[in-house]
């Protein structure tokens, strides 16, 4: 057995833990290019910190999520004001953005020179700008992660900027900066970073070190999403996503992924649909192929069993079978009304190509079992 664990350099979790982040920052830098989300008044209270810490700040905005140019864009506008730090407070598309900004404004070059799948793949050898990284959401755990996704327009695909060197310096997460969120944007990211603790739990890169991560916090979703997207100002269900999600991100920053994330890049790429909604989407119907692969082809797999322990963690019933996992997660899906993936613009035209896409995704080669491209057509179609 052989496995290594890498994060952000430091975490800080709690409630009331962003009065931190203004100090830490003061250690860092002197001018921050601060990326937010669609609505840069959420930051005010951190500007204001920043200020009084003597730190300079530069506002990016980052409407939807982050592509090629949006890389270009807050890396042109940081050099241009003379930032030495970057901070993302936002959703994954600004916290992205921000660690992407952070790495092209140190590697120099344009992000297709770095870029997976679609771009030359070279290798960001030097260390980003220091990042402080402050999720808003509770869902996608890139607060700790080494990747940055960024849609390529021209190549109708999302891919990532990928490098250890990437790890923010600091993650801040407060719970409390959640509680406003609409209950369709708790459910689509709690069921992302749900997503996010079974995929690496199964992957055929897990270890037992993320083993751990990812059980906890499929409990905690499991008994807390339904709660939150209902009583949003509940503190404790609020907490139990918050820490589910840092622990999905941490989870696939060291396990990888699976099929889910190996059509969401495609879908995201050519449909403008919201990653934590399509990932919620597929989940059964990749949960349930990769077992019937599985069962199949590879009867002695210990993916299988552990699927169990999933269903197991998600229903609190320790009899229950693989099965009883996928029919939890297509139930909480009706309940949480996530739409088909038609609701974006996809139809059956579209899935010839968007299998081809994904077999050649990188969170493919984490998923358990191989599947083929009749598995990945029907998979598609079920989610239409």
């Amino acid at each position: 057995m052989r496995f290594e664990f890498a994060t952000a350099g430091r975490i800080v979790f709690g409630e009331g833990t962003l009065k931190e982040a203004a100090p830490a920052a003061a250690a860092l830098g002197r001018r921050a290019l601060v990326v937010t989300g669609a609505n840069p008044e959420r930051a005010a209270p951190l500007m204001e910190a920043l200020l009084a810490q003597g730190v300079e700040r530069v506002l990016f905005p980052v409407s939807g999520e982050p592509t090629t140019d949006t890389a270009r864009a807050g890396t042109a506008r940081a050099r241009e004001t003379g930032c030495d730090l970057v901070i993302g407070l936002g959703g994954g598309s600004a916290l992205d953005a921000g660690k992407a900004i952070a790495a092209l404004l140190t590697n120099g070059g344009d992000p297709l020179d770095y870029l997976e799948v679609v771009g030359r793949g070279q290798a960001l050898e030097v260390p980003s700008a220091p990042y402080l990284a402050i999720p808003t959401t509770a869902g996608t755990g890139a607060e700790v992660t080494r990747n940055a996704v960024l849609a390529s327009p021209e190549h109708r695909v999302k891919a990532s900027l990928r490098s250890p060197t990437m790890l923010p310096r600091l993650a801040i997460v407060d719970p409390e900066l959640t509680y406003s969120l609409p209950a369709e944007v708790t459910a689509a990211t709690g069921l992302d970073a749900l997503t996010q603790l079974i995929e690496p739990f199964v992957s055929a890169r897990a270890n037992p070190l993320v083993d751990g991560l990812c059980r906890e916090g499929i409990g905690r979703i499991a008994r807390s999403l339904r709660r939150a997207t209902t009583h949003g100002d509940d503190p404790d269900a609020r907490r139990d996503l918050a820490l589910a999600s840092l622990f999905g991100g941490l989870a696939l920053a060291n396990a990888g992924l699976g099929a889910v994330h190996g059509f969401a890049g495609p879908i995201g790429g050519m449909f403008p649909a919201p990653h934590g909604a399509v990932c919620a989407r597929l989940l059964p119907y990749v949960m349930d192929a990769n077992l019937r692969a599985l069962a199949a082809r590879e009867p002695d797999h210990p993916a299988l069993s552990r699927y169990a322990t999933v269903a197991a963690l998600l229903t609190g019933n320790p009899a229950a079978t693989a099965s009883d996992g996928v029919a939890w997660a297509a139930d909480l899906m009706a309940a949480l009304a996530v739409p088909p993936l038609a609701t974006y613009g996809m139809t059956p035209a579209d899935v010839p190509v968007l299998v081809e896409k994904a077999s050649a995704a990188s969170s493919m080669k984490a998923n358990p079992v191989r599947l083929t491209p009749e598995e990945m057509t029907s998979i598609l179609m079920q989610a239409l």
